[in-house]
């Protein structure tokens, strides 16, 4: 009796196991495919609200000039070439994105190349399906470049702005997305999302943002 107690007591355990594996690999799968509602939710704009008088807490005021002047330099990237981009611009742009509805993809490409990894080709054809999307129709969408510290800088300006131009390419190729909506910048090492570990993977991604500047993006 006591042989046939354990026997049930050991497939017990191991059926308890194979479920704990498959969970976690089903766990593993879903954080590493991001989904069109995810990239929707992430670079939806923020709603305004409809009553001054009735929202709590303190509120943003929007400088009507600071705007205006915003808009008009949007206005000066859409069609412009990566490289064209001065260093100046740059940092402007990284300025502007801060308080943007933004996010960002961990999108492999090919060693040393700006050839999309068959892997990661999922992660952009849901970027391609969110920004189709009407409820973003209007918007100028800035796809930022950033690779991890590896390498000397001209090298990976280099090529944080061939894998930026990489997307926007396919976007524009395979969802009919208009190229003056996608502004492309490169920042190479410069910009780490962690400074503290600088070869990390999660320093080689493309952020996309949404510059909420319907204005710009007239047809």
């Amino acid at each position: 009796m006591s042989k046939i107690s354990g026997r049930r007591s050991l497939t017990a355990i191991l059926s308890f196991l194979t479920i704990g594996a498959a969970l976690s690999i089903g766990v593993a799968k879903a954080a590493d495919d991001i989904t069109e509602d995810q990239i929707l939710r992430a670079l939806a704009p923020a709603k305004k609200p409809l009553t001054r008088g009735l929202s709590v807490g303190p509120q943003t005021q929007t400088d009507p000039a600071a705007a205006a002047a915003e808009g008009k330099f949007v206005q000066t990237l859409r069609n412009r070439p990566t490289r064209s981009l001065s260093v100046t611009e740059r940092e402007e742009i990284a300025t502007i994105v801060k308080d943007k509805p933004k996010i960002d993809l961990e999108i492999n490409f090919d060693y040393n190349s700006a050839d999309i990894s068959a892997k990661s080709l999922s992660s952009v054809q849901a970027l391609g399906r969110a920004l189709s999307n009407p409820d973003l129709k209007g918007s100028t969408f800035v796809v930022a470049g950033h690779t991890d510290a590896a390498g000397g800088e001209a090298y990976n300006q280099d090529l944080s702005e061939r894998r930026a131009d990489s997307i926007k390419r396919y976007l524009v190729d395979k969802f009919g997305l208009a190229g003056p909506d996608l502004v492309t910048v490169g920042y190479g090492k410069t910009k780490l999302k962690d400074p503290a570990n600088p070869l990390a993977d999660v320093n080689r991604r493309v952020q996309v943002v949404n510059m909420e500047n319907e204005a710009t993006a007239s047809k």
